[in-house]
């Protein structure tokens, strides 16, 4: 279970008693290293600092901390195998340079890093094109790299150009909680299992953790239902019930 601790801003120095407490199934197991998450910065030998202002939470299941931002403006920074939806603004040679955020220097996103691609079938992407991709490098020296193929497989795994549909700017928090594996649980986002289950709306949905969702719904009016509905949840920080609530008055329209 997720619990916040303390608010933090950088600089603060994160105390011992904020860290998670793991629990052992025995008494011979170990238990699980520490795994921090986005806007934390590790100091050796042991001091943790927080990058923006933001909500400490911690998951003492998975021993996990990470630094949840308390605006809904918080600028996106690119993390190691963060995934992200970009959009193509420019090509050089071998090269597609993909902007994640306005704010952002473009990441490069090699023409070869598709599934199968050669020079003679890599993807023609014209700028406007939206992608749905891996950051594979990121350092403060050089502007971050993406890939579009996982790089042990060889295969997509659903990344790639994303075709239709529509992107829909919310916050990076929003974005967090939407790709939790139990988001109504967890993360307190229940309005795309109730358009989805019980009013019956077929739509594809890709989350990106620099804040962009997109969605290609079965008809226009669909795609930006479930736009409207994200946009409106994230703006009011609604519960699970207000989500409901939400979803029925939403769905009455379309």
């Amino acid at each position: 279970m997720t619990t916040t601790t303390q608010i933090l801003l950088p600089g603060d120095t994160i105390p011992t008693s904020s860290l998670p407490k793991p629990s052992t199934t025995s008494n011979t197991s170990k238990p699980k290293p520490l795994t921090l998450g986005p806007h934390l910065l590790y100091t050796p030998p042991s001091t943790l600092h927080p990058t923006t202002p933001g909500l400490l939470q911690s998951d003492p299941r998975k021993n996990a901390l990470w630094l949840e931002p308390t605006s809904s403006t918080s600028r996106y920074l690119p993390s190691l195998n963060d995934l992200v939806i970009a959009t193509v603004h420019h090509s050089s040679t071998d090269t597609y340079h993909c902007l994640l955020t306005p704010y952002t220097s473009p990441a490069t996103l090699p023409q070869l890093a598709f599934e199968g691609a050669t020079k003679k079938t890599r993807p023609q992407l014209v700028p406007g094109s939206i992608v749905y991709a891996r950051l594979s490098s990121v350092s403060k020296h050089m502007d971050p790299e993406i890939e579009c193929v996982h790089p042990s497989t060889g295969k997509s795994e659903g990344l790639g150009e994303l075709k239709g549909g529509m992107v829909f700017d919310v916050s990076i928090g929003l974005c967090r909680r939407l790709m939790m594996v139990k988001a109504r649980e967890e993360g307190g986002v229940a309005v795309l299992e109730e358009m989805a289950e019980k009013f019956g709306a077929r739509f594809e949905v890709a989350v990106g953790r620099n804040g962009r969702v997109w969605v290609r719904g079965e008809s226009v009016k669909i795609t930006v239902a479930v736009g409207r509905a994200l946009a409106m949840v994230d703006e009011g920080n609604l519960g699970v019930d207000e989500q409901v609530k939400l979803v029925k008055q939403i769905m009455k329209g379309v």
